[in-house]
């Protein structure tokens, strides 16, 4: 849901209810045997249990389903069982609770999961869930809802993202059927290909000895327009042969003219007969105008009864205040970097004093500022001492060599504290022989167990702190939207910080918690994954981007905000041993 809501259609331009009726009894006339209603929202419109049960009525009708966000089912379920309605589509992108308030902005997911389990009580099989997969947001749930399905008839269907008037599509947030299929094959390589109907949309999977299955609807990457059957009549009473099409004919505007049965059969055929091929690539479908509708549509027929609740992807605006921090990092800043690091390597100045680096116009402009000068003695192992830095904060780097003992320890300044760790490397591993940044090569390494925890503090002052503790920040629920900012901000990592790994994150974990006494925000992070090379970068990202959310969300209140602690607590696993802050 856009963070601005949407703008209502006038009832007098929706279809009325005998207008559907009128329509789809012509439809299934001549030969449409299943009528989806979809929206927008469906069943936030008063008639709907009515609507079911006059298509109930049409002989010829072999199957009425819906498609919803869930959240009014479980309540009206029953009655719409008993007017006749035989499937049901749930749109659900996200099994965490706050996730989903942050997607749709308001609460709800309970009273969607009370909606699954009342349609699977109530027989239905099975019951299909519609999950738009989008890179950076929600493919780390692949498993969780494969999972879904062990105890429960479900038919989870993974939906490419498909690029709509609005949100804001970008190829790069799309996830391909086959890496989604590649990444559930790595946890259930048993997984078993079902056989499918020649029309279908959907790839279908299914892992052996769990009651639901899978399905994946390949829209962008395997096109299945050869063998599309399915016509969609909008709202507000336009006919569209394809999704993704411009074209349409409206209906109810013949329908109110007081065009004969034999006319509308004529118009829609014509309709039908200009019917391309196949959709336009999904660089050409991006740039179309196209109402809003359901993502996609797997029906013979589907009448979308209101548009006024859209089920779209949320573009970066719709995002709300997490994405204003995202860094898109361009080739020419890592090019920069390296000429300064070149230009520098040999007094070791790695920032030139106050040089300022803009990154892409129209996008969030960075300054990097101030400098740090490194100075190692020779004849010492770690002398290494921060000569200068920017007003904004202060950096201290200590050495030791190779041939230090285990176990032996150092010192870093910060702020006058003392903290016992294990000794590092001897040289940057970041940079090259001669002074160039670089990625390090993590492809020597054994996999193992590796756990990071990071913490910030934001002291907000007394007045924020009781509107967030009261819930009363007009931007939103603070807490809610810093823990999903974290979370996200864990897995975009080596996207933000430019050498750092693109890591598959087994678990992350963001809990925001208030202290009273110093009128604060206290922020705890969690990075779990299995690999080569460690999660500190991550659990300190999630930390920051959940400070600065916080802070984002809170400044319109006071400015005189500081975020500060943002530190390791402690790693497990890796080469280097554990790490313990004490």
């Amino acid at each position: 849901m856009p963070e601005e809501g949407v703008q209502l259609t006038p009832k007098s331009e929706l279809l009325t209810a005998q207008e559907i009726i009128t329509l789809a009894r012509l439809f299934v006339k001549e030969g449409v045997e299943k009528i989806r209603l979809t929206g927008g929202e469906p069943l936030i419109r008063p008639d709907v249990v009515d609507i079911v049960g006059q298509l109930y009525k049409l002989e010829g009708l072999k199957t009425i389903a819906v498609t919803t966000n869930g959240i009014n089912l479980a309540r009206l379920l029953p009655r719409l069982k008993e007017a006749g309605l035989n499937a049901i589509n749930i749109s659900l992108d996200t099994l965490v609770p706050a996730k989903y308030e942050f997607i749709v902005r308001r609460k709800g997911f309970h009273k969607v999961m009370e909606g699954i389990y009342k349609a699977t009580e109530l027989g239905y099989r099975p019951v299909k869930v519609n999950c738009v997969v989008m890179r950076g947001f929600n493919e780390d749930e692949l498993l969780g809802f494969v999972d879904f399905t062990k105890d429960l008839p479900l038919d989870v269907r993974f939906i490419e993202y498909m690029p709509f008037d609005g949100n804001k599509w970008n190829f790069k947030k799309m996830v391909s059927y086959k890496e989604m299929l590649d990444t559930i094959k790595q946890q259930w390589p048993e997984l078993e290909k079902l056989p499918c109907e020649i029309s279908s949309t959907a790839k279908s999977y299914k892992v052996p000895h769990f009651q639901g299955q899978i399905s994946f609807i390949t829209s962008m990457s395997e096109h299945f327009c050869g063998s599309c059957n399915r016509l969609r009549i909008t709202a507000d009473g336009n006919l569209k042969v394809c999704l993704f099409g411009n074209s349409e004919v409206s209906l109810r505007d013949h329908l109110r003219s007081g065009a004969s049965e034999e006319e509308l059969v004529q118009v829609i055929g014509a309709a039908v007969g200009r019917k391309k091929k196949q959709h336009a690539g999904m660089f050409n479908i991006s740039q179309m105008k196209n109402r809003p509708m359901i993502l996609i549509e797997p029906a013979l027929m589907s009448f979308p009864l209101c548009q006024d609740a859209l089920q779209n992807p949320p573009n970066s605006k719709q995002w709300g205040h997490t994405f204003s921090h995202w860094l898109t990092l361009r080739a020419s800043l890592p090019k920069q970097m390296g000429k300064a690091l070149m230009k520098n390597k040999l007094t070791g100045q790695l920032f030139p004093p106050e040089q300022q680096w803009h990154i892409t116009p129209g996008i969030l402009q960075t300054q990097l500022r101030g400098c740090c000068v490194f100075h190692k003695d020779p004849s010492s192992t770690f002398d290494t001492k921060c000569l200068e830095a920017s007003p904004v904060g202060q950096l201290s780097v200590d050495y030791q060599s190779k041939e230090a003992s285990p176990g032996s320890e150092f010192h870093t300044r910060d702020l006058g504290s003392c903290t016992k760790v294990p000794r590092a490397s001897d040289t940057l591993t970041h940079t090259d022989e001669e002074g160039r940044a670089t990625m390090v090569d993590v492809g020597g390494k054994p996999d193992s167990r590796r756990r990071a925890v990071a913490s910030a503090v934001v002291r907000l002052g007394e007045k924020a702190f009781g509107m967030v503790r009261q819930n009363q920040v007009k931007k939103g629920d603070v807490l809610a939207v810093a823990q999903i900012a974290g979370i996200q901000g864990a897995k975009l990592t080596s996207q933000l910080i430019p050498l750092c790994h693109n890591i598959p994150l087994n678990h992350v974990e963001v809990s925001l918690s208030l202290d009273e006494a110093r009128h604060a925000v206290v922020i705890h992070s969690s990075c779990q994954t299995w690999g080569r090379t460690g999660v500190e970068m991550e659990a300190l990202t999630a930390a920051s981007l959940a400070a600065l959310t916080v802070y984002d969300m809170c400044k319109a209140v006071t400015h005189d905000i500081v975020i500060e602690e943002v530190k390791l607590l402690s790693k497990t696993g890796g080469q280097r041993g554990d790490f313990s802050r004490v």
